[in-house]
């Protein structure tokens, strides 16, 4: 898995002005493999739609993946004749290699992509695009799964994409609706700072662009659309479905082991300039809130069996003493990674530590409440004394919280002290790919 720097936290999003004439708001891509039969009627439909409904300046981008028939040859006369259309040729195959190329290249600050079989109803782009214009949105996808979709396949491809979706929120927790719809847009600065840490250069690009998005909590606008499915669709399922399985195992297994540096995509709280002028907000509160009561409802569960099984051995203050302490090493190391997002090996030793002490407060709270119980009844029942730890522990999970959020585990950056990091420039446009891609 690429672990490429990306350029640094994002701005916080804006509605792009107007441009200058001529200058483009929007670059939409039409990635093509031997395409000669209807990239012509495709791009001549894109064009007239854009022109009439579209009130910005566009560009529709032809990607000729290493094409062996009449396509790059449409493809130039296209782009001679009509001066918002260009075209791309790279040597080898890949829609994602593709992608990358010209979104990495392209000066248009939304980008985007259909397929060129037009499946999907024109009259969805501008719904996709406008959030992304208008600063509400990061990404934007079609989906064909909505409610309010209308969708003409048959019963196998139907199953497929439905399964593969539920795959994806089964084992990667995606909260999109559809991870293949050939129908997408980005803001660009996204697309700057994403596209390094997305490897696949295939079909999975979407899916895998799609999951880190969402991880780093970019907001993914999704359009109900109107798909009918083209029944001479090149695809083969067979090995593009195994393929985009083992892209989930690469991915999974990136996320699980923090090697990807999602935290450089987070936005600033409060996308609106407004929201900047606010100095009391804690930065992430509500999100650290829901990541710290998930990992304390598992440890005191965790700690509960542990008591229950120690006690079994020995009395109810020693069966307290180490039931806490194992747990909360647990505690710390599960909301240091995943309330506090603190990745790394630095200050582990140091933040164990301070836990520990927090660790202290808590054994002080929950010993006192059972020397309390057993000073008031001799010999109170095993369910008694888990009731009153349960009483207890939630108290010292709340004095746990504040004590993590303002001394463990503290955000001692200023926002307004921290530079917006510069977006490089685009990359050159490339015309030939060193890797192949088998499809």
């Amino acid at each position: 898995m690429r672990t490429d720097s990306s350029p640094g936290t994002l701005p916080a999003r804006e509605h792009l002005p107007a441009t200058a004439a001529g200058t483009p708001v929007l670059d939409v891509v039409i990635p093509v493999y031997n395409e000669e039969k209807d990239l012509r009627r495709c791009v001549l439909g894109l064009r007239e739609h854009l022109a009439r409904t579209f009130p910005y300046a566009f560009r529709v981008t032809i990607a000729d993946n290493a094409s062996t028939d009449g396509t790059p040859l449409i493809a130039a006369e296209l782009a001679a004749r009509h001066p918002d259309v260009t075209s791309v040729r790279l040597e080898h195959k890949g829609r994602g290699r593709a992608l990358r190329t010209v979104w990495s290249a392209s000066d248009a600050p939304v980008l985007a992509y259909m397929d060129v079989d037009l499946s999907t109803d024109l009259n969805a782009l501008l719904p996709l695009v406008a959030p992304l214009i208008s600063g509400h949105s990061d990404l934007a996808i079609g989906s064909r799964l909505s409610r309010a979709s209308r969708v003409v396949r048959g019963p196998k491809r139907e199953f497929i994409s439905r399964a593969y979706n539920l795959i994806l929120r089964g084992s990667l927790q995606a909260r999109f609706s559809d991870a293949q719809c050939g129908f997408k847009a980005i803001r660009r600065e996204v697309a700057q700072a994403l596209l390094p840490l997305v490897e696949d250069t295939g079909w999975f690009f979407d899916t895998e662009m799609l999951v880190l998005a969402e991880r780093a909590g970019l907001r993914i606008h999704e359009v109900p659309v109107d798909w009918v499915d083209d029944p001479d669709s090149t695809v083969r399922i067979v090995r593009t479905a195994t393929d985009d399985l083992k892209g989930v195992w690469r991915v999974g297994r990136a996320l699980t082991t923090g090697s990807l540096p999602l935290d450089r995509l987070a936005r600033p709280f409060g996308d609106d300039p407004r929201d900047r002028e606010i100095t009391d907000v804690p930065k992430g509160l509500a999100r650290q809130l829901v990541g710290f009561c998930v990992v304390g409802g598992l440890s005191t569960l965790f700690y509960l069996l542990l008591y229950s099984l120690f006690r079994q051995f020995g009395g109810s203050q020693a069966a307290n003493a180490l039931a806490l302490l194992l747990s909360a090493l647990a505690n710390t190391a599960a909301n240091r990674r995943l309330t506090f997002g603190v990745r790394g090996r630095g200050g582990a030793v140091r933040h164990q530590a301070q836990g520990l002490v927090v660790f202290a407060i808590g054994l002080a709270l929950t010993s006192g409440s059972l020397a309390a119980l057993n000073a008031a009844t001799a010999g109170p029942a095993h369910s008694t004394e888990i009731a009153v730890l349960v009483v207890a522990n939630l108290a010292a999970t709340v004095l746990r919280f504040l004590l993590f959020r303002a001394w463990v585990f503290p955000d001692r950056r200023d926002p307004a002290l921290v530079p917006t990091p510069a977006v490089p420039a685009a990359l050159s446009e490339p015309t030939t790919i060193s890797t192949g891609d088998p499809r």
